[in-house]
């Protein structure tokens, strides 16, 4: 199954009062695993930067003038994530502003059923504490060190981990390894079993090439079922010298 693990960074918090999306970062996932496929992608969002969105992000607004216009990357954002479900931490809060900036070029909105929300999920699996995704991260032993501000694709690739996490499919993909390797070991353990019940004095008898035509009175005996492995004649007591 594809998924896309999903971030936004905006002009601040609500874009009914105009403001904007600035950043988004995406992540997909194939089997819940990252496939190494990304999308990122700053965004001018033809305003001023409030300082405390700054402080969140660091992006400000002379550095975005210079970047293209929703309208001018979104096919490439639309194309990216196709039909895939939208894993965001808090989706309510990015698909409003995603929602917002395609009402306002006449694109159609995104559906809040292909939200997969982590913060809900998380909040389920861990009542009554902190789930923000820097706490999360923390709790799945996930390094966010390189986390010093917001920034859309580094979050979405460490919610991508901590999805992982989250889902327990981290563990089944170790069970899996595991699992593949025992059987591998065994395997590998049967071949020297098999070799040494065909041991000879002579050594090991390697199985001849497939014959076409009569079989000799010696395969006809193979193929009844008699072992292939050379009988010993029974060795018959020496004398003593003297």
């Amino acid at each position: 199954m594809r998924e896309i693990v999903l971030d936004t960074e905006t002009t601040g918090l609500d874009p009914l009062r105009g403001d904007r999306l600035v950043e988004i970062g995406c992540v997909e996932m194939l089997n819940r695993m990252p496939t190494g496929q990304t999308y990122h992608v700053y965004i001018n969002p033809e305003r001023d930067m409030p300082a405390e969105a700054f402080a969140v992000h660091g992006l400000s607004a002379e550095f975005l003038s210079t970047k293209p216009l929703f309208h001018e990357v979104v096919d490439a954002f639309l194309e990216f994530i196709g039909d895939a479900p939208l894993v965001i931490h808090n989706a309510s809060f990015d698909i409003s502003f995603i929602n917002a900036e395609l009402d306002r070029i006449k694109r159609a909105a995104i559906p809040r059923e292909r939200l997969v929300d982590t913060l809900l999920l998380a909040r389920r699996k861990h009542p009554g504490v902190s789930n923000r995704l820097d706490d999360l991260c923390s709790r799945y032993l996930i390094d966010n060190s390189r986390r010093t501000k917001h920034g859309a694709l580094l979050d979405a690739e460490l919610l991508a981990e901590v999805y992982v996490d989250l889902v327990g499919a981290r563990q089944s993909q170790l069970l899996l390894a595991s699992e593949s390797e025992d059987i591998r070991i065994h395997a590998a353990g049967d071949a020297p079993r098999r070799q040494r019940l065909c041991r000879s004095r002579r050594g090991f008898r390697m199985p001849s090439a497939r014959r076409i035509g009569p079989l000799s009175p010696r395969s006809a005996t193979r193929r009844s079922g008699t072992s292939s492995c050379p009988r010993q004649s029974p060795l018959r007591p020496v004398r003593p010298a003297g």
